[in-house]
């Protein structure tokens, strides 16, 4: 308790590290404030059948969670930061097909800029389409809480009110990352997801203590389960195979340089959450097959439509491990790292330089990312088992998945963050020993 306190005053002594800090705080509040303003003509006390929806569904839960509650509240930042990612998504996977993006993101600053303008009109155009479908819905769920008569003028507003929301919270998220601490639509992202977490606790807590629901001492080994998950994530996370580098000697003047030995670090997780996120969009195409009503399509839509099902966790599993490899595959790039080593005099001791080098190195991220995927698709399927074990639906998805690794990673982050401003003004770090590793720099997007 004395290091914490100690360390606490140590970030209030540091006057960046404070401003950055209550900016971050401040700009949080907004989003939050904003994410309970409903939009203009709607009956925040009619929409319960969309709440009801937001706690039973599946995908509209996860959905509801990553927005923070503001999906069920038909709130003005209803969806969310969502469209931006799936925008940034977009480009990023045109970055590794399409020429003209491969040569901006080899423009530097200037390319950089230019991606971040296109990501932004693209985000506006994918929320002008989804802003539709979601009040569509609403009306679906919650028709009696439209109050306008005018119902033309009311779509218009509504459509323009959430694109705006979307492109408020984007701006909000770029202010955190340049006036605030952490990368701000990660956070925005993570405040979201905790912001549902007092809410499950409770009703976990209720749901154990009541009749039949295994006491206290049940309550207590969940809540040990769920540390030893968090544990594991923070393992997937961090882990990295080190490859040791040795850089030739260079003599100039009167000084030398090079002729240490450093490490590439390869990560265990090089792909993040990004082909859990890719694999839950492949999981709702059986979904639609409902259309087609046969008995085959429909038996095929059920067994895909229970999360807690053999076929439905088998398939999301395996579609996790491919697209892991897959992802991986297109975001590391061996050939480019061995020249890149080249260039600068360095080599792996025991492997020729160049194109053997490169060939190392694939092999190496060939076998580290088989345990990787699998743990990452164990992780992800972990809520379906906490389901099956009779815990909570809203508390069951902070025992693995998406929002459990997007928790763990943008914290670490954050930490990392407060602890190099610590570091650099001479103080000790945030613990005793060792140095917080959070994603050494990956993309915030990839989680």
């Amino acid at each position: 308790m004395k290091k914490l306190i100690q360390t606490i005053k140590n970030i209030i002594a540091i006057e960046d590290l404070r401003n950055k800090i209550l900016a971050t705080l401040g700009l949080v509040l907004i989003y939050r404030v904003g994410a309970h303003v409903v939009i203009p003509g709607i009956d925040p006390l009619g929409i319960s059948a969309m709440q009801e929806q937001a706690s039973n569904n599946g995908i509209v839960s996860l959905i509801n969670m990553f927005s923070g509650g503001a999906f069920a509240r038909a709130s003005v930042f209803a969806l969310g930061i969502m469209p931006y990612i799936s925008a940034s998504i977009v480009i990023q996977l045109l970055g590794m097909a399409v020429p003209y993006f491969q040569r901006l993101q080899r423009e530097g600053e200037s390319g950089r800029k230019k991606i971040t303008q296109i990501t932004r009109y693209l985000t506006v155009a994918i929320t002008a389409l989804q802003a539709p479908a979601y009040i569509t819905n609403l009306q679906y769920q919650s028709g009696g809480a439209f109050l306008m008569e005018n119902q033309q003028l009311f779509w218009f507003s509504a459509i323009v009110i959430l694109v705006a929301g979307t492109m408020f919270t984007m701006w909000l998220g770029e202010r955190i990352t340049d006036k605030g601490i952490g990368n701000g639509i990660s956070l925005l992202i993570m405040i979201g997801i905790i912001a549902r977490l007092p809410n499950a606790f409770v009703a976990e807590i209720v749901a154990k203590l009541g009749s039949g629901g295994g006491g206290f001492i049940i309550f207590i080994v969940e809540m040990v389960i769920l540390f030893l998950v968090f544990v594991a994530a923070i393992a997937l996370v961090q882990a990295v195979r080190r490859v040791p580098v040795q850089y030739a000697k260079r003599i100039v003047g009167n000084k030398q340089y090079g002729g240490a030995r450093q490490y590439i670090p390869l990560k265990i997780n090089a792909a993040g959450v990004m082909p859990i996120i890719f694999a839950q969009a492949l999981m709702f195409i059986p979904m639609m097959l409902t259309k087609f009503d046969t008995e085959t399509t429909t038996s095929i839509a059920a067994a895909f439509s229970d999360i807690t099902g053999f076929w439905y966790n088998f398939t999301f599993g395996l579609l996790i491990v491919i697209f892991t490899y897959f992802y991986t595959a297109i975001t590391v790039n061996p050939t480019q790292m061995a020249q890149d080593m080249k260039n600068n005099g360095g080599f792996i001791p025991g492997v020729k330089p160049g194109k053997k080098t490169a060939e190392y190195l694939d092999e190496i991220m060939s076998r580290i990312t088989l345990p990787g995927s699998i743990f990452l698709a164990l992780i992800a399927i972990l809520p379906a088992f906490a389901m099956i074990a009779n815990v909570n639906n809203q508390f069951a998805y902070f025992f693995g998945g998406t929002s459990l690794l997007i928790l763990v990673g943008v914290v670490l982050d954050t930490l990392q963050q407060i602890e190099s401003h610590l570091l650099m003004r001479h103080y000790d770090g945030l613990t005793k020993s060792g140095r917080i590793a959070g994603r050494g720099g990956a993309s915030q997007i990839s989680m």
